[in-house]
């Protein structure tokens, strides 16, 4: 038994040196950096794709509708993937680019465009929440357009000083403003994701989203919404339907908090921490690592889960409820 535990305390250092030395095997080799930032590109291209055509079949399936908030959704998943597949198949190319701080405007900028991406779906949830409660919502969307414009903002100033003056503080400044602005996100999807999946109005007035996708935008329909809410209200709905909402908001939240709270702490990590730093070519294997899970991942499976198109419209012709 003693021999035993010797053995595999002598192996135990054994592995850990085998693996540490194949980490920087791949971190300094110039071929296996290309290889790993090339599948990333493929990575990122096929979410973008995937993104795109979603966004078709939605417009050819209602063609009728302007520009939705499903369809933002999906033309930012398609925009920022895109983008990063570009970053990622000339990686090399933006790591010599000059002056410095445009290597950090094309890291960095998806990363604001993903944010900005994934609140759309905690302001669809806050404002579903808020009208399930008969709350007024004429602020949501305010708030929400200039948080963005404060946050793109303060981006830019910072930027603007690392040109003017390159020094390593306003770097950590800046990395720790945007792990600021993760945790802020993964907040905001507890928050009003947690109540979502959990709130009886929230999957009434959730049933009448899918319904107000059949009306067209004729005067009368915050009448019509009303009526169904009542409806609603008074025959609460116990079904598979019900469960597969709680279950498709619950699922988001879960990816979306957990892929921002990665995104933060690991921002710190990098702020502090050369070994941990993001923006250089010889951490090939972090990278991968990091943009799979805060990205790559959570992007696949939100766009797997709100798959599903809005129904076609089966009226061609409304008349006001009296």
């Amino acid at each position: 038994m003693a021999e035993t535990e010797d053995s595999s305390a002598a192996v135990a250092p054994y592995v850990v040196n085998l693996a540490a030395e194949w980490w920087d095997n791949i971190n300094k080799s110039h071929a296996w950096q290309d290889r790993i930032f090339h599948i990333l590109a493929i990575l990122y291209g096929i979410v973008s794709a995937v993104a795109l055509v979603q966004l078709v079949r939605i417009q050819l399936r209602v063609p009728e509708y302007g520009w939705t908030t499903q369809k933002v959704f999906h033309f930012l998943n398609f925009l920022v993937n895109g983008v990063r597949c570009s970053v990622f198949v000339f990686r090399r190319d933006v790591q010599q680019l000059q002056p410095e701080i445009l290597q950090h405007i094309l890291i960095d900028m998806p990363s604001l465009a993903f944010f900005t991406t994934y609140a759309l779906l905690v302001l669809f949830w806050a404002e579903i929440y808020y009208q399930a409660r008969a709350v007024s919502t004429d602020g949501l969307r305010p708030s929400f357009y200039t948080i963005n414009a404060v946050i793109y903002t303060i981006q830019i100033v910072l930027w603007l000083f690392m040109w003017w003056k390159p020094i390593h503080v306003l770097v950590v400044l800046s990395k720790m403003f945007f792990a600021g602005v993760s945790l802020f996100a993964a907040l905001a999807f507890l928050l009003y994701g947690g109540r979502s999946a959990f709130g009886e109005e929230f999957l009434y007035y959730y049933y009448l989203v899918d319904i107000m996708r059949l009306l067209s935008s004729c005067s009368f329909v915050d009448d019509v919404l009303s009526r169904l809410f009542l409806m609603l209200q008074r025959f609460p709905v116990e079904s598979k339907g019900r469960r597969k909402k709680l279950q498709e908001v619950g699922y988001v939240t879960t990816i979306c908090f957990s892929c921002f709270l990665v995104r933060c702490i690991m921002m710190c990590f990098n702020a502090f921490n050369k070994a941990a730093d993001l923006d250089v070519l010889d951490h090939p294997v972090l990278n991968f690592i990091y943009y799979l899970v805060v990205e790559i991942l959570p992007s696949s499976l939100v766009l797997f889960i709100l798959r599903k198109l809005p129904p076609k419209r089966g009226i061609t012709q409304y008349h006001p409820i009296r």
